[in-house]
């Protein structure tokens, strides 16, 4: 029988494009997997969209918490789950008929390897392809990762190798993802699936435009750190140049 997956959705206010996520969960090749939907405190219709999902089909749970952020509520679901990989889709974003399937298959073939990663396409607000993301065609390697965050989207991670560094650690609130991703690559090997099997929606609102200056200041940290557990502090420190750009927009 195939080893079981979790895949975790975090939604906050996101009503406009959740159920794309969550159909593209249930639209995989792969079918054994729970979906945990853990809505952070929405005050939009994102709950009663996850509900009806969670209704109709037995591997859909919905957890209603209260606003703690997405690294809190990351970690949160992480722990309330159980499966032997753990796969995380953003609530604006969805996957690939066959992501779980490719990705699975690489971890139930090489114990060796602890996190497998995709390359993505990037989408407009309206779901427009926009072409493949940038950071996918950047050369994996554990030294490249303190500076690039190649391991972008979609990631599925061994959850033995996960607890081993310790989860999500909450205090690297917007760049979770990328910290803990740093600590993986120093405990297990990682593996890249040349294929755009997940698709990152590009938006006004999405944490990487509401958040770009926390996030780089939190990068920094996380690298800063990173440098400490390689031993390499004494000849490397983080240099973060933040440069100015004004655009236009159109308004709403």
């Amino acid at each position: 029988m195939p080893v079981p997956i979790s895949v975790i959705i975090t939604v906050y206010n996101r009503e406009r494009y959740l159920s794309q996520a969550i159909d593209s969960v249930l639209a995989q090749t792969r079918k054994n997997f729970e979906l945990l939907i853990w809505d952070d405190g929405s005050t939009d219709r994102s709950v009663e969209i996850a509900h009806s999902y969670a209704q109709q089909d037995p591997r859909v749970r919905l957890v209603e918490a209260k606003h703690l952020g997405q690294g809190q509520a990351l970690k949160s679901a992480i722990n309330g789950t159980t499966g032997a990989y753990i796969g995380q889709v953003d609530s604006d974003d969805f996957l690939a008929p066959t992501a779980l399937e490719e990705t699975a298959a690489i971890l139930d073939t090489y114990p060796e390897v602890g996190l497998v990663y995709t390359d993505y396409m990037v989408m407009d607000e309206a779901g427009r392809i926009k072409g493949q993301g940038r950071r996918c065609q950047i050369p994996y390697s554990k030294e490249r990762l303190l500076v690039d965050f190649m391991i972008f989207h979609f990631r599925l991670i061994r959850r033995s190798v996960y607890d081993q560094v310790g989860g999500i650690n909450e205090v690297f609130e917007s760049v979770e993802d990328y910290d803990l991703c740093l600590r993986l690559s120093e405990v297990t090997q990682v593996w890249q699936v040349k294929r755009p099997l997940y698709y990152y929606r590009n938006h006004p609102k999405s944490l990487s435009h509401d958040k770009q200056i926390e996030q780089m200041l939190l990068s920094h940290k996380a690298i800063s750190q990173a440098l400490e557990r390689r031993g390499l502090s004494d000849r490397f420190q983080v240099n973060l140049q933040i440069v100015g750009k004004f655009s236009l927009q159109e308004k709403m």
